[in-house]
C-alpha cells in the first residue's frame, strides 16, 4: 500500500467517526478524501515527471477548450506558460492546480480542489483567471484550440 492511499485511507475513516458514516458515503465526501495527494516533506518531481505531465495537460488543454467552445490566447506563449505551471503543479501536488494565483498553502488548495484546472469559476462562468481558456469575445482570444508539444516547447524555452 502506498504512502499516499495510507494517508487517505486515515483521511476517510476520521471523516467518517466525525461526520457519521451516511454523510461518509456521499460521493463528495469521498471526493474530498481521495483529492489529498501532497506532502509537505516530497521531493521535488524530476524531469522526466514533468514531461509527462507537461503532455498530459496540452492534452487536456486541447480537450478542454473544445468541449467548451473556448480559445487559445492569440499568443500561444500565454497558453504554454499557463500548461506548463499546470503540469509543474500536477507532478508536484498531484493536482492541476491554477499557476495564475498566489496560495499560502499550495497542498491545502489542491485538496480543497476549488482552483484545480478547470477551476470553479471556469467551470461555472466560464471565467479562465490565467487566459488559457477563453471565450470568442474576449478581445485576447485566437481562433485555436490546439497547441502542439513543440508550440509549449518554444513558448517556455525562455523560462528555462
Amino acid at each position: 500500500m502506498s504512502l499516499a492511499t495510507m494517508r487517505t485511507g486515515r483521511i476517510a475513516t476520521s471523516k467518517a467517526q466525525s461526520i457519521g458514516s451516511s454523510a461518509f458515503s456521499s460521493r463528495a465526501s469521498r471526493r474530498r478524501g481521495l483529492c489529498v495527494r501532497a506532502t509537505t516533506d516530497a521531493a521535488e518531481p524530476d524531469a522526466a515527471v514533468i514531461d509527462k505531465n507537461l503532455e498530459l495537460m496540452r492534452h487536456f488543454s486541447e480537450q478542454y477548450a473544445q468541449r467548451t467552445g473556448t480559445y487559445f490566447c492569440v499568443d500561444k506563449s500565454v497558453t504554454a506558460v499557463v500548461i506548463q505551471g499546470l503540469a509543474e503543479h500536477k507532478a508536484s501536488l498531484g493536482a492541476p492546480l491554477c499557476p495564475c494565483r498566489h496560495y499560502d498553502d499550495k497542498a491545502a488548495e489542491a485538496a480543497n480542489g476549488f482552483w484545480n484546472c478547470p477551476c470553479v469559476p471556469m467551470r461555472e462562468r466560464k471565467e479562465c483567471h490565467c487566459m488559457l481558456f477563453l471565450t470568442e469575445d474576449n478581445d485576447f482570444a485566437g481562433r485555436e484550440q490546439e497547441i502542439t508539444h513543440e508550440e509549449v516547447i518554444d513558448g517556455i524555452k525562455h523560462m528555462m
